[in-house]
C-alpha cells in the first residue's frame, strides 16, 4: 500500500469516529448481534429492515450502519449454535459439530470464547486483506469466469471425504442426494417442473433456511427433549477459568485462524457461494490438515470451533470485493448492500476505487470496528450466555421452537417452509442416529445449483475444453485428490492391508432400511425424469445414477461387513447421539411425543394463528411437560408474545397466513390479528 493509500485509509478512519457515525456503527452492531441469536433471523432481514433508514444518512453513516449490522450475525450466531445445537444463521452450521459437543461436556464458556476470539481475528484479517486488494482488484477478478467457479464449487463438494469421518461412501452418498434436493423445483433455464408434485410451493426451489434448520437444529432439540435433561451439568462449568482457556486455545491456533480466515475471505469473493458454505469449507479444511482430527473432530474439539467461526466472520470483507468492483454481489447481504449504493449515488467499478476511495475504506473500518466492538460484546456476557445450557429443558425448549418456527416460516412465508422443516427433522434425527453424516448432504444441497448453472454455462461456451484451463485443471485434481485422501491415508501412512473386494457372510440389520428406502427414492426419482424435457434430463439423471451407485454400494458393504477397505463403517463425523441412560424404545416413544407436540404448534397456528399457537404450546410445554409455576409460565407467554409481535410482525412486517378462524368469520377480522 502506497503512501497516498494510506493517507486516504488513515482519513476515512478519523471520518468513520466522529461521534455520529460511530453511533450508527454500534446501533448496527447491537442489533446485528441481537440477530444473530434468533435462530432463522440472520443478517439479510436486519439488512433488509435498515436500509430504508438510510435514505437520510450520509454515505459513510449509512455503510457503517448497515455493514455494523451484517458484520457480527457471524459472531453471535455462534452462541445458539455452542448452547443449544442450533445454527443462529448458516455460517454457524459447522459450529454446531464441535461447539455443541463441549457445551454437552461442561466447555460452553471454553467454546464461545474461543469463537469470539477466532471471529475477531478472522474478521480483521478479512478486512484487512479487502485492504490490500483494493489496489488489485479488477485484474484479479477479470480472470474468474463460469468455469472457475465451477472447479470452485466441485472441489467444495470434494469436502465430503473430511465431513464423512470414517464413511466417505455415505458422505458422496449424501451429497448426491444433496444435489438432488437443489434441483427440485422449477430448471433455470426451460421452466420445466423437476420432482414438484404438482406444488407451487416447490416450483420455486426448496428454501435453504428450514431445510438447514431441520437437519441441524431439531435433531438437538428432539433429544434434548427426549432427554429431558439440561444441556450439560451445571457442576462442570468453570465459566471464568474456560473463557480464558478458550482466548488461549484461539492464539494458540493462530496459523490455523489466519489460514480459515484467508480461505474465508476468498470464498466471500466468489459471487454465489457466500455464508452457506464457507464454514463447511473451512471445517472440512481443517478436518484433514490438523493433526489427529480424525480422532477428535465432532466430539468436542475446539480447533473444530475455531476453524469455521474464523472463516466466516472474515467471508464480509471477501463480499465486499466483487460488490465494490464491479456491482456483482458476493452474497445476498451483499445485494441489499448494492441497494444502498444507489441510494447514495455510488456507481461499483472503477469509481469506488478512485473518486470514492474515502467511502471504500470507510467500509473496510467499518467492518474491522464492527468486529471488535461485537467480539467485545459477546465476550462480556458469555459467562451468563453460557449459563443458559444448565437451565431446565422445559425454560430453553418453547423460547427456541416459537423463534425457529417463525424463523422458518419467513424463508418464503409459505406453510411449506413449516412442513420442509418438520421432514428435515425427522430426516436429520434420523440420520443422526444411524450415523449417517448430515454436512455433506447440506453443503451438496448449497452448491448443487450453483454446479448445475455453471456447468451449463461453460459447456455451452467451451464445450468440455473448459477442464482444461488451468486455474480449472488444478482445482479438479485436488478436488479428486480431497475424495481419495481417505484411502490414501490407510494405505500409504497407516500401512494397513487393503482388500478391495473382501466380504464376509451377509448381516442385515435395521439400520440398513436407510439405504435401502434412499435407494427405492433414488429410484422413483430417476424414472419420473424420463418424462421431462430432453434439455433438463442430463444433469439430475447423470446425479441420480452416479448418486444410485454409491448407496448400492455402501448398503452391500454393510450387509457383507467387509468391502472396499478404507470405506468401511466407522465414526460420522456428526454428533453424538446420548439417549440419556433410556432404553432405544422409551427413548424413541419420547422422540414421537415431541414431534406430537411440534404438530400441535402447527394445529393451532393453522386454526388461530401465530400468537395463540405460540401461547398454547408455552403453556402445554411448561405446566402440563415440565409443571413449572404458573407465573414463570405467564412471564414467559408475554415475553414470547412481544418478542413474535413487536419484532417480527411490527419490524419485519412478515406476511402471515391466513388462520382459520379469520377465514370461516370474516366479520371478524377487525378484532381478530392476523397474527
Amino acid at each position: 500500500m502506497d503512501a497516498s493509500l494510506l493517507d486516504v485509509a488513515l482519513a476515512a478512519l478519523s471520518v468513520l469516529l466522529e461521534p455520529e457515525r460511530l453511533f450508527y456503527l454500534g446501533m448496527g452492531t447491537v442489533i446485528g448481534l441481537a440477530l444473530g441469536i434468533m435462530p432463522g433471523v440472520g443478517g439479510v432481514a436486519g439488512l433488509a429492515l435498515l436500509l430504508p433508514f438510510t435514505f437520510n444518512l450520509d454515505a459513510y453513516s449509512a455503510f457503517a450502519f448497515m455493514l455494523g449490522l451484517g458484520a457480527v450475525t457471524s459472531t453471535s450466531d455462534t452462541i445458539p449454535a455452542v448452547l443449544f445445537g442450533v445454527p443462529g444463521t448458516s455460517a454457524s452450521q459447522a459450529t454446531v459439530l464441535d461447539g455443541h459437543s463441549m457445551a454437552k461436556n461442561g466447555e460452553a464458556g471454553r467454546a464461545l470464547s474461543a469463537a469470539y476470539a477466532a471471529s475477531l481475528i478472522g474478521g480483521l484479517w478479512g478486512a484487512f486483506l479487502l485492504g490490500l486488494t483494493i489496489p488489485v482488484l479488477r485484474p484479479i477478478l477479470m480472470n474468474i469466469n463460469s468455469p472457475e467457479l465451477l472447479a470452485f464449487s466441485i472441489f467444495g463438494l470434494s469436502m465430503v471425504s473430511a465431513l464423512s469421518g470414517s464413511m466417505p461412501l455415505r458422505g458422496l452418498s449424501m451429497a448426491g442426494f444433496g444435489i438432488l434436493l437443489s434441483m427440485v423445483g422449477g430448471d433455470p433455464q426451460t421452466g420445466q417442473e423437476r420432482w414438484t408434485f404438482d406444488t407451487l410451493y416447490l416450483v420455486d426451489d426448496l428454501p435453504l433456511l428450514p431445510v438447514a434448520l431441520g437437519l441441524f437444529a431439531l435433531p438437538e432439540i428432539c433429544d434434548v427433549a427426549a432427554r429431558r435433561t439440561a444441556i450439560s451439568d451445571s457442576s462442570k462449568y468453570e465459566l471464568k477459568e474456560g473463557m480464558l482457556v478458550g482466548l488461549r486455545d484461539a492464539f494458540k491456533n493462530w496459523w490455523l485462524v489466519a489460514k480459515c480466515g484467508s480461505l474465508g475471505a476468498m470464498i466471500g469473493a466468489i459471487p454465489g457461494l457466500g455464508s452457506a458454505v464457507v464454514d463447511w469449507f473451512a471445517y472440512g479444511y481443517a478436518a484433514k490438515t490438523v493433526k489427529d482430527a480424525d480422532k477428535t473432530f465432532g466430539k468436542g474439539d475446539v480447533r473444530g470451533v475455531i476453524a469455521p467461526e474464523s472463516a466466516n466472520n472474515a467471508k464480509e470483507g471477501g463480499s465486499l470485493v466483487p460488490t465494490i468492483a464491479f456491482g456483482v454481489p458476493g452474497s445476498a447481504s451483499m445485494a441489499l448492500l448494492l441497494g444502498g449504493f444507489m441510494i447514495h449515488g455510488l456507481v461499483p467499478g472503477k469509481s469506488m476505487v478512485t473518486d470514492n476511495l474515502d467511502v471504500t475504506y470507510t467500509m473496510v473500518w467499518s467492518i474491522a470496528l464492527a468486529n471488535i466492538l461485537g467480539a467485545g460484546l459477546c465476550f462480556a456476557f458469555s459467562g451468563q450466555f453460557a449459563k443458559i445450557a444448565t437451565l431446565r429443558y422445559t425454560l430453553v425448549i418453547p423460547a427456541i421452537i416459537s423463534i425457529m418456527m417463525v424463523g422458518a416460516y419467513q424463508a418464503s412465508a409459505d406453510w411449506g417452509d413449516l412442513f420442509t422443516l418438520l421432514i428435515f427433522g425427522v430426516v436429520g434425527w434420523t440420520m443422526k442416529h444411524l450415523k449417517w453424516p448430515r454436512p455433506p448432504l447440506i453443503l451438496g444441497f448449497v452448491l448443487g445449483g450453483i454446479v448445475e448453472d455453471y456447468m451449463r454455462i461453460s459447456y455451452q461456451i467451451y464445450e468440455w475444453a473448459w477442464i482444461l484451463k488451468p486455474v480449472c485443471a488444478v482445482m479438479l485434481i485436488l478436488a479428486a485428490l480431497s475424495l481419495l485422501q481417505p484411502l490414501f491415508t490407510r494405505i500409504f501412512i497407516k500401512k494397513e492391508k487393503v482388500e478391495f473386494f473382501a466380504f464376509s457372510g451377509p448381516q442385515v440389520r435395521l439400520i440398513d432400511l436407510f439405504p435401502v428406502g434412499l435407494l427405492a427414492l433414488l429410484g422413483w426419482a430417476l424414472i419420473g425424469s424420463f418424462g421431462w424435457d430432453e434439455d433438463s434430463q442430463g444433469a439430475p439423471q447423470v446425479i441420480v445414477l452416479i448418486t444410485l451407485a454409491i448407496t448400492a454400494i455402501t448398503l452391500t458393504n454393510a450387509i457383507f461387513r467387509r468391502g472396499l477397505a478404507g470405506y468401511s463403517e466407522g465414526t460420522a463425523l456428526d454428533l453424538s447421539s446420548d439417549l440419556g441412560g433410556l432404553s432405544r424404545g422409551s427413548y424413541n416413544l419420547r422422540v414421537f411425543e415431541f414431534f406430537a407436540w411440534l404438530c400441535g404448534f402447527l394445529f393451532a397456528w393453522w386454526v388461530g394463528g401465530i400468537l395463540l399457537a405460540s401461547t398454547l404450546f408455552v403453556i402445554g410445554y411448561m405446566r402440563i411437560r415440565g409443571s413449572e409455576s404458573v407465573v414463570m409460565t405467564t412471564a414467559y407467554v408475554l415475553v414470547i408474545g412481544c418478542l413474535i409481535y413487536f419484532v417480527f410482525d411490527q419490524g419485519f412486517h412478515i406476511a402471515w397466513p391466513e388462520s382459520l378462524v379469520r377465514s370461516l368469520f370474516p366479520e371478524l377480522r377487525g378484532v381478530i390479528p392476523t397474527i
